[in-house]
């Protein structure tokens, strides 16, 4: 038995494989992708924990939690991803989520999550689908202020969850799928049409027309990003690289001292999803980065990271 750890990195895009870039560009990331998919299937982990976002398919403001464990969860195969039943370890959730409760953390827990490509894009990279070792999915709120949780709190529960780890004697591959700099066209609650502030309030399946007039606003919107349109905030790779030096040497602490305002000035509002991978890099403790890729990909909007790093405990 072995309570080996492993961390993966992984930002993701809707628009991979929508919005055309140079054959240079996308060669890159593929070859980025295959090399971390490489490391995981070498790892082989016995289990999988998961800290993603979600972006108003399974979570709206009518209830916000900034943190959610599901026992069981379904991926809504949004944006080309695969839909159906994620391979969920319910006794694994419920005994984590028992363990944070009892240790200063208060959870919520979902028994039917539904996750979006923040999650499903990961997997599909990782093993081709939704069949995948077993799991547990952590969504973290990105997008819904104020219950955007704090670095210092995201670290902290990083470190629970590594301390809950230390009791299982699993192979486990800590992985955080989000970020870095990027500010897609996603609402917030001040949003000037109240018909927009409902949708992502209320919980509701997009009909096929505005789910493709939502999509050709995305794609434009990276279209304009590239052409360099001033509307649009620009990706940062500075402020990537500082978050991405953080994670490697493993002086996590360091990251504490950005300001929670500047991270969405001048990383975007949707750069809190880099926070998934500041948990999951928490809970892996002390390790040594064996990959670490990135690419600022304005037609993706995305400052789009890989980072694999492997436990030395």
């Amino acid at each position: 038995m072995s309570r080996a750890r492993a961390f993966l990195g992984m930002s993701h895009s809707p628009l991979i494989g929508l919005n055309p870039v140079a054959p240079e560009v996308g060669s890159a990331l593929q070859a980025a992708i295959a090399g971390a998919r490489a490391r995981v299937q070498a790892f082989n982990p016995e289990l999988v924990v998961m800290i993603g976002p979600d972006h108003y398919h399974g979570f709206f403001n009518e209830l916000m939690p900034p943190f959610c464990l599901g026992t069981q969860a379904t991926a809504v195969g949004d944006w080309d991803t695969p839909a159906g039943e994620l391979r969920v370890d319910a006794d694994a959730a419920l005994a984590l989520a028992g363990h944070l409760m009892d240790t200063g953390f208060d959870p919520a827990v979902s028994r039917r999550m539904r996750v979006d490509h923040g999650f499903a894009q990961a997997l599909q990279a990782l093993w081709g689908g939704l069949d995948t070792p077993p799991l547990v999915p952590i969504f973290m709120n990105a997008v819904a202020q104020p219950g955007i949780p704090r670095l210092a709190r995201c670290l902290a529960l990083g470190q629970a969850i590594g301390r809950f780890l230390d009791t299982l004697p699993r192979r486990t591959l800590l992985i955080g799928s989000g970020g870095l700099s990027h500010e897609p066209p996603v609402p917030t609650m001040d949003h000037p049409d109240p018909a927009v502030r409902e949708r992502i309030t209320v919980r509701s399946d997009p009909d096929p027309a505005s789910f493709g007039a939502r999509k050709q606003r995305v794609m434009a919107h990276g279209m304009a990003l590239a052409a360099g349109d001033a509307r649009y905030k620009p990706l940062n790779p500075a402020w990537d690289a500082r978050w991405l030096d953080a994670l490697e040497s493993g002086r996590l602490t360091d990251l504490l001292a950005l300001d929670e305002d500047a991270i969405t000035r001048e990383a975007g509002l949707s750069a809190h999803e880099s926070k998934t991978w500041l948990i999951a890099r928490a809970a892996c403790g002390a390790a040594t980065c064996e990959f670490r890729h990135y690419q600022a990909i304005p037609e993706y909007v995305a400052g789009f990271g890989v980072m694999f790093a492997r436990s030395t405990a």
